[in-house]
């Protein structure tokens, strides 16, 4: 432990890019108290900050070409700066955090932060064989495993076995003052009559693109004139740009690339498409939803179907298929007026200050209980 009076936490995330859980660590770095405590934030894959941060917040850069080739540097940054608490973003991070922590000073907590919901991930593949076990063996030795929803910690604690007492289920920070006062600004319009829909995710088959790219065929159908714009980059992009050229989409779609304010999207945008086949609680959709946007999305986990179901101007699709997404897209383009927005109350509990305020009884608790 450290002599200093404000207990040192330590951020920890790859780097801050475009996603939900690089933003939701820039929030953080922005928001917990520096008065409570003296926030560093560890970036391993980074080499220099391109956003701005707080003076206060203690920038270390480790400039690894890869997460786990940045072993030793975090290791090394970890036993300099001695923190009383770690918390980690992304789960491959999580991973290289838990496997280390029996070399880490000792009284060091840490809580790790589970971005997606554990049976999905593993159920839908993608990820080495050995994840579970991974999951399994480490998560267990985390202080903490914050959750975005109920349904995701349930999950969790039955495929992992992790004690109940160890999870928290806290809201995503969103920024939403923000969000509804710059969406305006710089703001990149679709062309043409519409209807405009907007999809905004990483291009990975969990997120269900090629689903709305499908879907985009019926729409069309009713609705000669309606427009979508894909923002995003990632694995599928080559894959989802031929599937838009076989389905004849050309003219219709566009992919505007990692769009790091996707805000800026939202003004132009006559609907907000969410068309993923699994998510825990995607930040593009609570952004979207701070916005006002209108809203159509999939039954993509418990989480996603527990916020959204029975929300005006919300038109949750019944079953996890393009037909269903197709369905749910045209009942909400026969009934929005152009421009439309919705008051969306449910957001008001991920607001930055409410968020942080969760995440800061949090930090407390565990930093408690070491003393």
């Amino acid at each position: 432990m450290s002599a200093n009076p404000r207990p040192r936490v330590l951020l920890l995330i790859p780097h801050l890019g475009g996603g939900g859980a690089e933003r939701v660590t820039a929030l953080l770095a922005r928001g917990l108290s520096k008065e409570k405590y003296e926030l560093h934030l560890g970036l391993i894959t980074q080499t220099n900050l391109d956003i701005t941060l707080p003076a206060s917040v203690h920038v270390h850069c480790l400039g690894a070409r890869r997460v786990r080739a940045g072993v030793f540097r975090l290791l090394r940054l970890v036993r300099q700066l001695k923190p009383e608490l770690i918390l980690s973003g992304m789960a491959h991070l999580n991973f290289l955090v838990l496997l280390l922590r029996p070399f880490f000073p000792r009284g060091t907590r840490v809580l790790v932060r589970q971005n997606g919901t554990i049976s999905a991930t593993l159920a839908f593949g993608g990820v080495p064989w050995y994840t579970r076990l991974l999951y399994r063996l480490l998560y267990r030795r985390a202080d903490g495993v914050i959750c975005q929803t109920k349904s995701m910690a349930a999950d969790l604690a039955l495929e992992l076995g992790v004690p109940e007492n160890r999870l928290a289920v806290l809201p995503n920070p969103v920024d939403v003052e923000e969000i509804r006062t710059s969406s305006g600004l710089n703001s990149a319009p679709q062309t043409g009559p519409g209807p405009h829909l907007l999809a905004v995710g990483r291009l990975a088959r969990e997120k269900g693109f090629d689903l709305l790219l499908k879907a985009m065929v019926s729409v069309r159908r009713e609705f000669p004139q309606a427009s979508l714009l894909i923002a995003g980059a990632g694995p599928q992009e080559a894959a989802l740009k031929a599937e838009c050229h076989a389905l004849e989409l050309d003219s219709a779609v566009r992919f505007a690339g990692r769009i790091d304010r996707p805000w800026t999207l939202f003004p132009a945008a006559t609907l907000f498409v969410l068309p993923s086949r699994h998510e825990g609680l995607p930040n593009a959709l609570l952004e979207a939803a701070a916005a006002g946007l209108p809203i159509v999305a999939l039954p993509a986990s418990g989480g996603v179907v527990d916020l959204l179901r029975d929300q005006s101007g919300v038109w949750l699709a019944s079953t996890l298929s393009e037909d269903a997404l197709a369905a749910s897209v045209l009942a909400a383009l026969r009934v929005l007026r152009p421009g439309e927005r919705f008051a969306h109350s449910f957001i008001d509990a991920f607001r930055i200050d409410r968020a942080i305020q969760a995440y800061e009884r949090l930090i407390d608790r565990i930093l408690a209980v070491s003393q």
